[in-house]
């Protein structure tokens, strides 16, 4: 069976302009402005094709629900977007009530706030609001899904649940379980740079290597198009761990609290503007460099990637 590539946009934020989580009024203040200046949310605006689109922002994975919709209203009303509305659902039976279904058939950009990423699997699980959503992302052009911390994280069909960062690279160290499946060949981490979860996302490549591995930084995101073209935006960086060519790997069979052994786990690491290509494996500079080589012929025996180092011969 042929597999449809998605219409929609979905975009993954690492965090940091996650409202309602900051340690202090400062420390909110600081990031709340950068985040502005960065552009991470205007881009989001931007990529719905409208100047004033209609935007829901979901704020169930928080404990601090009220509070974080508001600044979200606040946030998108200074990008000049005043047709804003928050879906305060707290309990499957508010997904399925019709308002909420009628407002996600009407909005043409919905966010999803940071939190509890396990909130959103429970609330939105095998409800028609999730297939709503499913069925608006795979096959409307014009339709964007973002989500931050939590709201990214739960974009995957295998999702981090949680996990110990200072028993990183111990088995066990990473809790799994399943997310909203709009993405099924990745697994997100997030606020990844400065909260040091290499770990975790090495344990959960090595234990799904068929997924692609994703840790997002704080203030960065990834907008995913054709379900599989990754661009970088924001100021930090994206990870990538691959698990393709892994060798051994005893992450698996391993017992509980046993350090992982892994061979080949290869790593990329994009700042704003790179491109990674999922389908491909593939590392591009931009986005130009990665349009062109997608436009050219194909050769039977293909030169490697532009903005790649050359690879060694394959049998």
């Amino acid at each position: 069976m042929k597999t449809v590539k998605p219409l929609g946009k979905l975009i993954a934020i690492g965090g940091n302009e996650d409202k309602g989580t900051y340690s202090s009024a400062r420390v909110r203040k600081k990031y709340y402005l950068n985040f502005f200046e960065l552009g991470i949310l205007k881009r989001v605006v931007t990529e719905s094709g409208k100047v004033d689109p209609r935007i829901e922002v979901v704020t169930t994975a928080s404990m601090i629900p009220e509070e974080v919709g508001e600044i979200y209203r606040s946030s998108f009303t200074m990008l000049n977007c005043h047709n804003v509305g928050v879906m305060d659902i707290r309990t499957p039976e508010d997904a399925r009530q019709p308002e909420y279904l009628e407002r996600l058939r009407s909005c043409d950009l919905i966010m999803f706030s940071g939190g509890n990423q396990s909130r959103l699997k429970e609330m939105f699980g095998e409800s028609e609001f999730l297939d709503l959503l499913t069925t608006r992302y795979q096959t409307e052009p014009s339709f964007v899904m973002a989500g931050t911390s939590a709201g990214a994280m739960a974009m995957s069909h295998m999702m981090i649940r949680g996990g110990s960062v200072p028993d990183a690279l111990l088995k066990g160290a990473v809790k799994m379980g399943h997310g909203l499946g709009l993405l099924n060949n990745v697994v997100i981490d997030t606020h990844f740079v400065k909260r040091g979860r290499f770990g975790r996302l090495i344990e959960a490549v090595s234990l799904y290597p068929k997924l692609i591995g994703i840790g997002l930084g704080e203030d960065t995101g990834i907008l995913i198009t054709d379900g599989n073209v990754i661009e970088t935006i924001g100021s930090n960086l994206v990870i990538i761990m691959d698990g393709k060519s892994i060798q051994h790997n005893n992450a698996p069979a391993a017992k509980k609290g046993t350090a992982l052994s892994v061979e080949h786990m290869t790593m990329h690491v994009l700042a704003k503007g790179n491109v990674y290509n999922m389908q491909q494996r593939q590392f591009y500079v931009d986005r130009a460099t990665h349009d062109a080589a997608l436009a050219a012929p194909t050769e039977a025996s293909p030169s490697p990637a532009p903005g790649s180092p050359p690879s060694p011969a394959t049998t």
